[in-house]
């Protein structure tokens, strides 16, 4: 029987992509450790970013690979997850309990942003992460409707906050404060102490991603989460057409400009698959998000269908990646979640809280 190294092995593992990462697994520092026990191999995979879906079939793979090296019988392969917090803007850094913050934006209204940014919070869940959702939009909140919950936070101290929950994911939004037809008649100044007391005012329980549900455009509410939360990056949501790209562009340089990363673009109501007859038809255009995501060079995440069954599950508080979690539209979402996390993942890491603080004493 042929001897088994560990180089053997490690060449190998270099042949197997992530496609998340588009990096080997040598290259990504995803092999943390190899165990060569006779013909018996144990590798030990570490990853940045969840991707419980993709366990699976990277195990496979990797069986696969080292089972047709001369000499190995027996593989083994443990997964493990870890999310650490990534670098913000440099005047700030990252709040205490939250590990990275996301930012789900658009240009305009009407391209399904908020159902997007809660279907993408239960995603990375799905996939084996701790998250939350905060409703920025404070005049025209809807986290509260889609996500079934009704009543008010609890406070332990008079002070903060605990967050509402459902479907696994901790929230916050200034609708479980407010009667639902109530309107926000505040000035800008006012909206933007709101967000911040939000999210700052809530107990979030060790998260590793908040997503932030922003309004649209490129007003007082951005611009205060630019200068004062820490984001480790943005995802922009549009559609095909014309119209929703020239806004979405806007919110894509907004982020350059105040230095926080695009993670990449999503196109929502990307194509009609008629439910009866299923013809299919590119009902606001075809391929503009791909083509700005190309333009400005950035990743472009996936591409969602226009289904009823999207827009009837939110309004029942049921989003489709709990209320059909084996369904085509969920994968998708899965995917964006998993492409979006990884590449996080590939930015700096945030080590401010290696440094020790220096404290001046009067002896």
């Amino acid at each position: 029987m042929a001897e088994v190294s560990r180089l053997k092995i490690e060449t190998a593992l270099k042949e197997i992509q992530d496609p998340y990462l588009d990096k080997d697994l040598m290259s990504a520092n995803a092999v943390k450790d190899i165990q060569v026990e006779g013909s018996a191999v144990t590798v030990q995979l570490s990853l940045g970013y969840p991707a419980a879906g993709w366990h699976g079939e990277l195990t496979r793979l990797v069986e696969d690979k080292l089972k047709a090296i001369d000499g190995v019988d027996q593989v083994v392969v443990n997964i493990a997850t870890r999310i650490v917090a990534h670098a913000v803007q440099r005047t700030l850094k990252p709040l205490e309990g939250i590990k990275n913050i996301i930012a789900v934006a658009s240009g305009k209204g009407g391209v399904g942003k908020s159902t997007t940014a809660v279907n993408l919070a239960l995603a990375l869940k799905a996939e084996g992460a701790t998250v939350g959702i905060l409703d920025a939009d404070i005049y025209g909140p809807s986290q509260p409707r889609m996500l079934g919950i009704s009543g008010k936070p609890e406070t332990k101290d008079g002070k903060t906050m605990q967050p509402m929950e459902n479907h696994g994911l901790q929230a916050m939004s200034i609708g479980f404060l407010i009667e639902e037809d109530t309107p926000m008649i505040w000035r800008g100044p006012m909206v933007t102490q709101a967000l911040e007391q939000l999210l700052r005012d809530t107990n979030w329980a060790e998260l590793d991603y908040l997503i932030i549900d922003l309004p649209p455009g490129t007003g007082d509410t951005q611009l205060t989460l630019a200068q004062k939360i820490p984001v480790s990056g943005a995802i922009i949501v549009t559609t095909p057409q014309d119209i929703a790209l020239l806004d979405a562009r806007k919110g894509l340089k907004m982020f350059e400009k105040v230095d926080v990363p695009v993670l990449g673009v999503v196109e929502n109501m990307s194509i009609h698959i008629c439910s009866n007859c299923g013809h299919e038809e590119y009902i606001f255009g075809q391929g503009g998000g791909e083509r700005m995501a190309e333009e400005y060079g950035a990743e472009f995440l996936g591409a969602l269908p226009l289904d009823m069954h999207i827009r009837e599950q939110v309004d029942g508080g049921n989003p489709t990646v709990v209320a059909d979690p084996e369904g085509r539209v969920t994968e998708i979402y899965r995917e964006i979640a998993r492409r979006s996390a990884a590449r996080l993942a590939t930015q700096a890491k945030d080590f401010s809280s290696k440094f020790p603080n220096i404290v001046i004493q009067n002896s």
